[in-house]
């Protein structure tokens, strides 16, 4: 018998087929979530209904659901029926080349600490700093993550086909190469794969694979181009027209595809009123989905549950391994997700966040969202992000440089995912409130419910506030009152003391005239953050960086998503949509780390130099440290710190405005970009 990951040496299937893990027998949909037969979805928007995808039991789907869109984020979904009467190898359907995100849409913002008194514990996350900056391939040496045994839980529900064979994500042989299309065919067929939060997956790895199959593309070097993204878009249009011309064996065999094919193709396979679906991901080829979540300008980002070339998690260079790595991967998502991963992390969040709503609709236990949360009509356009993230910068005075030999950036231990779990979220239509009953609404035992509030913030400089910090809200200017919409968080912030980072303000200082309230609020994302928050901690335990990173993106993706309507516009994923629950978590991040900036000042007479979103940058002493002792999600601690040279030091002291002051702490953390990952840059 062969060892696990070596191949057997013909193409000739087990007489059994695969079996669906045991884990996999605890999330089967009751029948009155089916979908009707008339719940057809546009030819040209492909983002699935991942809502009522049932996470591992064997069914079927109605052929018309799943017609709904990755133009917009390329992340599976989908919708169930009962179990087919042949074989029950469903998944989810997305298709279509992506459309470029909006700034908007791609920024993922920053995790932000928990609030003394209700914070999240990691036992782990002293151990947060990236652990690969130079993790490589190396095959004497491999990085702690490639030695970690690979888990059953994805068996049943994914395969993995190299060009020397097939396996199972455990890495169990099943199959020599598989070098025809048809032969594709015979194997999915065969293996009955059953979805697990996400469609069902074969995984294509390796160039020679992709050979065997006559998938193979020439867009030309990234050498060769000035624009990476230029490249990127010839390679998808390239391998669309080589799967449009190769894949005609499947189609003939009953296959039919969601979309223009890429690198996901989204097989169909209609029987009477059901439909069995699998994605083939062509590992080889997922670098030509351009996305936030993918890359950024002309490099290449995180790949989700592939890894990161640039942080050295991707998966390793030769073809078996990098196999193997993948199965591991696949398992450990199914183990403490419980989902399969989806194409981008955003996705995996939100399969996540779908598969509580099942259990929680079946058990009749725990808030369950069906409806979007769109923004209320305003009394004019709020400008720009309701609440934004914080970058400000200042020019340090004498007493700053007096003493300083070390420039330290702080930021909150996986905020937004901190702040997740404990907020309680405004659903259901909002009421609107106007004058003296707005102002009512606002004052309530535990602060104001969840909702929109129109307020006048007053002219910062009426205030007795620090002047070596930014103002207490994006929107508040120095020389005059602005009236604009807050959040609930925001309100209540405004309200606590100065010493806490608020303004002191009474609920009356604000001239609260109207107010969009929620009629239901909770905590309805406590179980998504607990799940994360524990397999974070896994991860960090076991020095698992590659999925540690992948949960951080997996996060910060679905927050970042919220935002906009045009990534869930399935009827069954709307409810993902939830632009105000967005806001409200980076203003309860921003807030937080206002009141840790006070508490620094208090205790250590040191003021920030500069902070983005939840990143706080510090001029300090030799022995001087300010990050918080706890070790719980939200709190401060250490993403880079340097010894400053006479260079840098005296470039700060001639600095003559905030340009130059972000200059000279670029050039002081240019060799710690990518030291740390709590940090979630612009949501």
């Amino acid at each position: 018998m062969s060892s696990p990951w070596e191949q057997i040496p013909l193409f000739a299937l087990p007489e059994t087929t695969l079996t669906t893990s045991p884990s996999s027998a605890d999330d089967v949909l009751p029948d009155d979530d089916v979908l009707p037969d008339d719940d057809v979805l546009p030819d040209d928007d492909f983002l699935p209904d991942d809502d009522v995808l049932p996470d591992d039991d064997a069914v079927a789907v109605d052929a018309d659901v799943f017609f709904e869109a990755d133009h917009a984020d390329s992340e599976p979904a989908a919708a169930a029926h009962p179990a087919s009467p042949e074989r029950s190898d469903v998944a989810e359907a997305e298709a279509g080349a992506p459309t470029p995100p909006t700034p908007e849409t791609d920024s993922e913002e920053v995790d932000n600490a928990a609030v003394d008194g209700d914070e999240v514990h990691d036992d782990a996350a002293g151990s947060d700093t990236a652990g690969s900056e130079e993790a490589g391939n190396d095959a004497e040496n491999p990085p702690v993550w490639e030695t970690l045994p690979a888990g059953e839980e994805a068996d049943g529900h994914a395969l993995i086909v190299t060009a020397d064979g097939t396996y199972t994500p455990s890495g169990r042989e099943l199959t020599g190469p598989v070098d025809s299309v048809e032969k594709l065919d015979k194997l999915i067929r065969w293996a009955a794969l059953t979805p697990l939060g996400a469609p069902a997956q074969i995984w294509i790895v390796g160039q020679a694979a992709c050979e065997l199959l006559g998938w193979i593309i020439d867009p030309g070097s990234e050498d060769d181009v000035d624009d990476m993204e230029a490249l990127r878009n010839r390679a998808a249009q390239e391998l669309t027209a080589v799967l449009h011309a190769t894949l005609t064996p499947l189609l003939n065999a009953g296959w039919e595809l969601r979309g223009d094919p890429g690198h996901v193709v989204h097989l169909s396979r209609s029987i009477g009123n059901f439909t069995s679906m699998v994605d083939v991901v062509i590992e080889p080829y997922v670098w030509t989905y351009w996305n936030k979540d993918f890359g950024w300008h002309n490099r290449v980002g995180d790949m989700g549950i592939l890894g990161s070339p640039t942080a050295g998690t991707y998966l390793p260079d030769d073809d078996l391994p990098a196999a193997r790595e993948l199965g591991r991967r696949l398992a450990w998502c199914a183990q403490h997700l419980g989902v399969l991963p989806g194409p981008t992390p955003a996705r995996t969040g939100a399969a996540l966040v779908d598969k509580i709503k099942r259990e929680r609709t079946r058990s009749g236990k725990g808030i369950v969202v069906t409806t979007p949360g769109s923004v209320p009509p305003l009394d004019g356009p709020p400008r720009g992000d309701l609440e934004p993230a914080v970058g400000w910068t200042r020019v340090p005075e004498a007493d700053d440089l007096d003493n300083a030999h070390r420039l330290v950036s702080i930021d909150q231990r996986a905020a937004y995912l901190a702040s997740a779990g404990m907020l309680e979220f405004g659903y259901g239509q909002p009421k609107l409130l106007t004058g003296d009953n707005a102002a009512a609404a606002a004052v309530g035992e535990k602060g104001a419910p969840f909702g929109l509030w129109r307020i006048t913030l007053p002219a910062g400089q009426a205030l007795s506030l620090p002047e070596k910090l930014p103002l207490p809200h994006p929107h508040m200017l120095t020389d005059q009152p602005v009236q604009t919409w807050v959040t609930s968080v925001s309100l209540d912030g405004l309200c606590s003391p100065v010493a806490d980072g608020g303004i002191g303000a009474d609920r009356g200082d604000l001239d609260i005239t109207e107010a969009w309230v929620y009629p239901q609020q909770g905590r309805a994302l406590d179980k998504w953050a607990k799940i994360l928050r524990e397999a974070r901690k896994a991860a960090v335990d076991t020095d698992d960086d590659a999925t540690k990173r992948f949960l951080g993106t997996c996060y910060k993706g679905y927050i970042g998503r919220m935002v906009n309507p045009d990534m869930w516009t399935a009827k069954q994923m709307q409810h993902h949509h939830q632009p105000l629950w967005r806001a409200s978590i980076i203003a309860h991040c921003r807030w937080r780390g206002r009141r840790v900036a006070m508490r620094i000042a208090r205790e250590h007479n040191r003021w920030p130099v500069r902070t983005v979103t939840d990143s706080w940058v510090y001029l300090l002493a030799d022995s001087e440290d300010i990050a918080d002792p706890s070790e719980a999600l939200g709190k401060m601690s250490v993403e880079k710190d340097v010894v400053l040279t006479d260079t840098l030091l005296s470039a700060f002291t001639s600095a003559q405005d905030v340009h130059e002051v972000n200059l000279a702490i670029k050039a002081a953390f240019a060799d710690n970009e990518d030291a740390a990952d709590e940090g979630e840059g612009v949501l």
